[in-house]
Parts: C-alpha cells; sequence; structure tokens
C-alpha cells in the first residue's frame, strides 16, 4: 500500500464516522424537541385552566355569589332531551 492509498482510505473512514455522528446528532435534537413541544403544550393547558378558575373566583367575588361556576354542563343535557312544546 502506499500512502495515498492509506490516506484516502483514513479519510474515508473518517469521513463514514462523522456523518453516523452527525445522524445520531439529528435524532437526539428531534428528540429533545419532541420533549419540549410537549412541556410547552402541557404548559399552557395548565395556564389557560388556571387562569379560567381565576376568572371564575373573581367573577363570583364581585357578584357576591350570584353568578357561580356551572359544576355540570347543561348544554349537553338540553341537546339530549327531546323539545316538548305544547301551543
Amino acid at each position: 500500500m502506499t500512502y495515498r492509498t492509506l490516506g484516502l482510505t483514513g479519510l474515508l473512514a473518517f469521513s463514514s464516522m462523522a456523518l453516523v455522528g452527525c445522524e445520531q446528532a439529528e435524532k437526539s435534537a428531534q428528540q429533545l424537541a419532541e420533549q419540549l413541544k410537549e412541556q410547552a403544550v402541557e404548559t399552557a393547558k395548565q395556564a389557560i385552566d388556571d387562569t379560567h378558575k381565576a376568572a371564575e373566583q373573581a367573577l363570583s367575588d364581585a357578584t357576591g355569589g350570584l353568578i357561580s361556576p356551572k359544576k355540570a354542563p347543561e348544554k349537553d343535557a338540553e341537546e339530549s332531551e327531546p323539545a316538548t312544546h305544547t301551543l
């Protein structure tokens, strides 16, 4: 073997290892991005829930309890019952 062949073989081996390392780094970055996205979604949901509860409490406090949050959705119950209107 000549030095040229050894150099070329070494260069190819190094390039192959670098590519494998880049692919692994890309996969790790994608996994991290997915985890961060899931955490951001959960944080946003929690913030919305907390804001909703605070708004309900503020409304109840401002109206002296005359308007209180609904415990169960009545809209679904109204939709499931047949309408019985008499003339």
